[in-house]
């Protein structure tokens, strides 16, 4: 196979120490394009394996949605033969990438300064709450702690509802993306320098820099935001709208492009009304502009005026559920949904030319491939059989994956 087939990261070595969802986002994203993600897993697992729903033929659907193209070992790192371990499966590594506690590796006599003098070219990527500094430093942080704190809730939600957690792990899934995009960016320096680096994501910090645009907003008007639903704050319309059999998003981002959907479904005269002919009267007017809309809307079926607003180059889509979206044929011609044997996921969303990204290994079941991976970093197998009869090295638990 050639370097192109194996992915744009063909080649890079990663030792994943990382849990639960933000390191593990991260070290998919690496691996689905090609490098050898190495997962040392704690002697109880990785805790999401336990996470519902969880079946006998597929494991646990969390864990299996962030550990595809890895491998895995459980390791107890708390003993010194389990450290030993690992600074025998770092000599020929890139990346090391954890989310312990801030301090754990230095109480364990492994912290950032023995790693860069043992391994000087190693990139040594820390994912965690809070970092290991300032009032909150080292304490625990967790996704929707993180958007209550960042002021994402209190953005979110509707007026009638009030402030609404982010239906989705928004903060734990950037700070990942952060984390690959950091590790990427030291790999790119070390080509010039020779040297590695240390790097750290933090939840807090992550939930912050992606407040866009309510935080350029404070800074510009000193005013916070309020949930207000689906409209947005500074366009419309820009919001969800009912059309005779379901709701569906328009998303409007100018004057001519409002003029042209008013054209498009038969209203002219709405897109030069003084109350709708620019962007400011229409949010002074956003109620009144809402009912017009609906009462056009309404004499539609909502799939097929999205197709036809989206062929006029209007942005607007239905809101429907994941099923549909998985089972739809843009989806379906992208290729969107992977399968290997028993797993399927969503493909990566990084598409390149030559260096595709692809599925190599379903999610790993615990410590499915200590043996293997020992053996190819050197042990003899009565070294293999003593690590595992002192219980440094777990052995393989029996599941979908193995």
């Amino acid at each position: 196979m050639t370097q192109s087939a194996l992915g744009a990261l063909a080649g890079l070595r990663v030792i994943d120490l990382t849990r639960v969802l933000g390191g593990p986002y991260c070290t998919q994203i690496l691996g689905d394009h090609g490098a050898e993600i190495i997962k040392l897993e704690p002697p109880a697992g990785d805790e999401t394996r336990e996470w519902a729903p969880v079946t006998p033929d597929a494991g646990s659907a969390y864990f299996n949605g962030a550990n595809r193209n890895k491998r895995s070992i459980g390791l107890d790192l708390t003993k010194p033969k389990g450290r030993e371990v690992l600074m025998t499966l770092l000599k020929d590594a890139d990346v090391l990438i954890e989310n312990f506690k801030p301090g754990t590796l230095d109480k364990w006599g492994i912290g950032n300064a023995f790693l860069r003098e043992t391994f000087p070219r190693l990139i040594h990527c820390r994912i965690s709450g809070f970092g290991a500094d300032g009032p909150r430093g080292g304490n625990p942080g967790y996704d929707a702690i993180v958007q209550a704190m960042a002021g994402m809730i209190a953005a979110n939600g509707s007026p009638e509802g009030g402030p609404t957690r982010i239906g989705i792990p928004v903060v734990d899934l950037t700070t990942g993306l952060y984390a690959a995009v950091g590790i990427l960016m030291a790999l790119n320096e070390r080509q010039r320098s020779g040297k590695g680096q240390f790097l750290e994501t933090t939840l807090y910090e992550t939930g912050l820099a992606v407040m866009h645009p309510h935080a350029s907003n404070y800074f510009f008007t000193g005013k916070t935001p309020v949930p207000q639903g689906n409209p947005h704050p500074s366009l419309a319309p820009y919001e969800s709208l009912q059309t005779r059999d379901g709701l569906i998003f328009i998303g409007i981002g100018n004057d001519g492009t409002f003029r042209k959907l008013c054209q498009e479904v038969g209203k002219p005269e709405l897109g030069t009304d003084p109350r709708f002919a620019t962007n400011g009267a229409r949010i002074q007017n956003r109620a009144t502009l809402r009912a017009e809309l609906e009462d056009v809307f309404k004499h539609f079926d909502r799939e097929p005026l999205c197709d036809r607003l989206l062929a006029a180059g209007l942005p607007a889509g239905p809101i429907q559920s994941i099923d549909k979206a998985l089972d739809g044929a843009q989806a379906k011609h992208r290729g969107l949904v992977l399968q290997k044997d028993w797993y399927k996921g969503v493909a990566s969303p990084i598409r390149f030319e030559r260096t595709k990204a692809s599925l190599r290994h379903a999610p790993p079941g615990f410590s499915q491939h200590a043996s293997e991976i020992l053996t190819e970093a050197g042990f003899k197998p009565a070294d293999i059989d003593e690590l595992l009869a002192s219980g440094v090295v777990s052995a393989a638990k029996p599941g979908p994956n193995t």
